[in-house]
């Protein structure tokens, strides 16, 4: 019985078991996204404009899957469908220059019984198919220790840490600013009825950089200019690479409570200044884990060796300028109640960049997923915070850092 509604479930999916292609694809387009599931199993269907390789492994803290894929054209994130079966959510999105990414989350413990690719036939393009089963809690953490070896077989040496002190800013020089735009690619953020968060932060955090390079005082960076995901580290090292004199990370949040609105910003303490600041900051130090960065092999974090011996400076150009940013906004848009925050954010750990995490609003309030979505409310906002950041870089203190 169990095995004809298992045929069944094959053919309602329009499917057939095929062969396994091996041909790489550039630019390939992922035209839609399909689950089908039976009693302890579940089906996920990727229908492609080509044929394509792909790498599928496992992780735990949270169980996952990933599937790795060369570069493709995604549908839009509200084209995934309604998890179901042994999934629990979907993830998928730029992940490198190079490379695309898909996560499946998991409500169960369940291992890869198959994948493969078919051949377009009976009215379906090429499909990309992995199929799941039920599995122990013993039998995944031995397929995750399996796939981590196999890995690591591959993977080329390490290589040295690199080293994290800045050399000497150049005399004279503009002022360096790093603009990053929170979450991208395999990371979509937080979610609104119309909105997701890596859209709505690089579109601000492209407003902002248009208007400080308009003022000709200082050098711009985006971390990123595209629809990408980039690594925590990576965002900070990024920051670094370019002797920034100031770090400015835009985000937007979601909450279970709808009637919450207004723009806070963060600085660095590892001691949170309430216990929803805390939970904001583990939510987004929880990004590189979701989208299936495996750290069981990683070095720790050099730079937070060095932050109680050379962030205190930091941190109080941080908060100076914080204030200043609070100051601006006040009467230009709703502000969160105390406004000023702080917790332990990955994303703000430079040991001498100063550094502020901007939540623009709630995409979870109308009213402020509305602002979000408006270009003329982003030319607002991102006006009081040029005049922040001229507040900030006008002062002595500052005059003296830069010489």
């Amino acid at each position: 019985m169990r095995l004809t509604l298992v045929f069944r479930w094959f053919l309602l999916l329009g499917l057939m078991p095929g062969g396994v292609g091996t041909a790489s694809a550039v630019d390939a387009r992922v035209q839609n996204i399909r689950l089908g599931a039976s009693e302890g199993a579940t089906r996920l269907v990727l229908e492609m404009s080509e044929r394509v390789d792909f790498k599928v492994f496992s992780l735990d803290a949270p169980r996952r899957i990933v599937l790795d894929l060369p570069s493709l054209d995604w549908p839009d994130v509200n084209a995934s469908p309604e998890p179901k079966g042994l999934i629990s959510g979907l993830r998928f999105g730029q992940f490198t220059a190079t490379q695309s990414r898909l996560v499946i989350d998991l409500n169960t413990p369940a291992i890869v019984s198959r994948s493969f690719v078919l051949d377009p036939a009976s009215g379906f393009p090429h499909r990309l198919v992995v199929d799941l089963k039920t599995s122990s809690a013993e039998n995944f953490a031995k397929q995750v220790a399996a796939d981590r070896t196999a890995k690591r077989a591959k993977a080329p040496a390490p290589s040295a840490p690199p080293e994290i002190l800045q050399a000497p800013r150049k005399p004279n020089r503009k002022p360096v600013i790093v603009v990053d735009a929170g979450h991208g690619g395999v990371d979509p953020g937080a979610s609104g009825r119309k909105a997701r968060e890596k859209q709505v932060t690089l579109a601000f955090s492209k407003e902002l950089a248009r208007q400080l390079r308009n003022t000709g005082k200082y050098d711009v960076y985006l971390t990123r200019s595209r629809d990408i995901y980039i690594p925590l580290r990576q965002r900070v090292n990024i920051a670094r690479k370019h002797q920034a004199d100031l770090f400015m990370s835009i985000h937007a949040d979601a909450i279970k409570r709808k009637n919450v609105r207004g723009m806070s910003i963060y600085t660095l303490s590892e001691t949170a200044s309430d216990k929803e600041a805390e939970a904001l900051a583990r939510k987004e130090n929880r990004s590189d884990i979701i989208v299936g960065i495996d750290f069981d092999d990683q070095p720790p974090e050099v730079a937070d060796i060095l932050i109680d011996l050379a962030q205190r400076e930091t941190k109080n150009l941080s908060v100076k300028f914080a204030n200043l940013v609070v100051k601006n906004a006040r009467g230009t848009t709703r502000l969160l109640e105390r406004t000023h925050r702080f917790a332990g954010f990955r994303v703000l750990k430079a040991p001498d960049v100063p550094s502020v995490l901007i939540e623009l609003g709630f995409l979870t309030n109308r009213s402020d997923e509305k602002q979000l979505l408006s270009a003329g409310w982003r030319r607002k906002i991102a006006k009081s915070l040029v005049k922040s950041v001229n507040g900030f870089f006008s002062s002595s203190q500052q005059a003296r850092m830069t010489q």
